[in-house]
């Protein structure tokens, strides 16, 4: 997930030259709300779908020669796009690919994270039943180190195949990331996650899908799986004090009074004060409102500083951002 720095650029003659070099992947003014989960923002000037890493080296190449900002675009799912929209190059991650090696597996970056958990569970593989449930991309899952009940997604990983800033193909194993408390180097050096490989222990099947079917029924209580959210907003606060070494910052926002703060569209999940929904008629601004609003309330009780969980994507500061209800 990468975004250049801020160059003159002449729109009209790069869409030109991209769409004469690479045709129908490339498209103009692609409204973003439909590729998230909140379902806001604006339009992206530049959009692609690539489903090769092939496909993703070349299309780095061409739009490094125009110093383009570029945006990797996975499910969504940990995303907040300005209603301005993003003046780059989004390009859509949609590498696909599910396979078995002995006890490992290999996926694209495109897959959902949740068909690669039933993929393992359907070929006696276990290892990977803590991700059940949660949203987003395989490649999207790496980038973010996303996880559950004391796990994350780097306790299975072995290797990843990488495409870098400059277009390179490339592999690294896990101890490259620098995997941490939902983080990775990759948010430092931009590069991109084409396919990974997962290293899982045999198992059986009855018993992998009786564990990944509780832990969904357990995340469906909580979670809101028919609104138009993000999931957890706010990282949880490390302390080994805490159940697995993390104070939940629902608890935080709970004390602060969350589940009855609103902003204009945007309100919080009834069931998890971590939670920010839409419902039905938020702006970006509306959800960017209200997390600040959350932020100042706990930071003001607890003097506690929350950390997003979800990325901002475009500009927000012209926005007219404020903490008052």
């Amino acid at each position: 997930m990468f975004t250049a720095g801020k160059t003159s650029i002449d729109w009209r003659e790069i869409i030109k030259i991209l769409k004469d070099k690479f045709g129908e992947l490339i498209e103009s003014d692609k409204p973003l709300a439909p590729f998230n989960t909140f379902g806001t923002g604006g339009m992206a000037k530049l959009f692609a779908e690539v489903h090769s890493e092939k496909e993703l080296s070349s299309l780095i190449k061409e739009s490094n020669r125009y110093q383009l900002p570029i945006f990797m675009l996975g499910g969504g799912s940990n995303l907040l796009v300005s209603d301005y929209g993003y003046d780059g190059l989004v390009i859509r991650n949609s590498i696909m690919g599910l396979k078995v090696s002995e006890e490992a597996i290999i996926a694209g970056a495109g897959e959902s994270l949740q068909e690669m958990v039933d993929f393992a569970t359907n070929n006696g593989l276990a290892g990977l039943e803590f991700a059940t449930g949660i949203w987003g991309t395989v490649g999207g899952a790496i980038f973010g180190n996303a996880g559950a009940y004391g796990l994350d997604i780097s306790s299975a990983l072995k290797s990843v195949q990488l495409v870098d800033k400059q277009g390179n193909i490339r592999n690294e194993l896990t101890s490259y990331f620098e995997f941490s408390y939902r983080n990775s180097v990759l948010k430092k050096t931009g590069e991109f996650v084409a396919h990974a490989e997962f290293s899982l222990r045999a198992g059986k099947k009855e018993e992998i899908r009786k564990k990944t079917d509780e832990i969904l029924a357990e995340r469906r209580k909580k979670l809101p799986f028919e609104e138009h959210s993000a999931g957890c907003f706010f990282k949880n606060i490390v302390d080994k004090n805490y159940e697995h070494g993390k104070l939940p910052a629902g608890k935080l926002l709970e004390e602060v009074g969350a589940k009855e703060i609103h902003y204009g569209g945007a309100c919080v999940f009834e069931k998890h004060a971590n939670i920010i929904i839409n419902n039905g008629s938020a702006t970006s601004k509306d959800i960017r409102n209200l997390a600040e609003i959350l932020k100042s309330r706990v930071k003001e009780k607890f003097g506690i500083e929350l950390r997003e969980e979800i990325t901002y994507l475009g500009t927000f500061e012209e926005e007219g951002l404020s903490t008052d209800l």
